[in-house]
């Protein structure tokens, strides 16, 4: 297994490449604009093909490469939960800087799904929150969890933007709290942590159902 990230654009989306090695296969998750020149230079010095277009949910900051990404691989498919599949196709600029191309999901992500490619498997667990679509992919071998923008170093993502609910990231954030303290939890921006390092106030709000003042 090999695992690649680069944070790119406005708000410093971090991009994942993960790949299987011995098969060569690889999924990218959230692409983000500028990340095209990037992703693709890796696959092609690497040799290797990329599966699926994985995105935790669909604001502007994680989509807008997706059909760029996918024009260049062909085969791909983009993946995401039924619930924002209208925030792919249908994209809102918000405080976007430039334009976001709509991109059509072929593959649809839903709790306790599994992304497979080589001898990887990603189970997709459902955790809205900060939309009602995001989801968050585990890797239990290797103990990895991409989060989106549910779980960051120190905090949890916005629940005051289309598609947030206070209520439902109080859930996701408790069910968190149940995983593993060794679990590496890779953001969707700022730098990677564990369960471990989250675990007071993970637990916290498990146990006062509400989020930290």
């Amino acid at each position: 297994m090999e695992l690649l990230t680069r944070a790119v654009g406005p708000v410093d989306t971090n991009v994942y490449l993960l790949a299987d090695t011995k098969s060569g296969e690889a999924i990218a998750v959230d692409t983000a604009t500028p990340c095209l020149v990037w992703l693709t230079g890796i696959l092609v010095e690497r040799g290797w093909r990329l599966k699926m277009i994985v995105s935790t949910h669909g604001h502007w900051d994680h989509i807008g490469d997706n059909a760029a990404v996918q024009a260049w691989a062909r085969e791909a498919p983009i993946a995401v939960h039924a619930l924002d599949r209208h925030r792919l196709v249908h994209p809102q600029p918000l405080s976007a800087p430039f334009d976001i191309p709509p991109s059509i999901p072929a593959v649809e992500l839903a709790e306790g799904g599994r992304i497979k490619f080589g001898d990887i498997v990603l189970e997709v667990l459902h955790i809205p929150g900060h939309t009602e679509g995001s989801v968050g992919l585990l890797e239990t071998s290797a103990g990895l969890l991409f989060s989106g923008d549910t779980l960051f170093a120190g905090s949890w993502g916005r629940t005051d933007f289309p598609g947030g609910s206070e209520e439902q990231m109080v859930e996701s954030l408790g069910r968190l709290a149940g995983l593993p303290d060794a679990l590496q939890v890779l953001p969707g921006h700022g730098a990677a942590t564990t369960i471990g390092r989250e675990r007071e106030w993970l637990d916290e709000v498990k146990r006062a159902g509400r989020l930290p003042i």
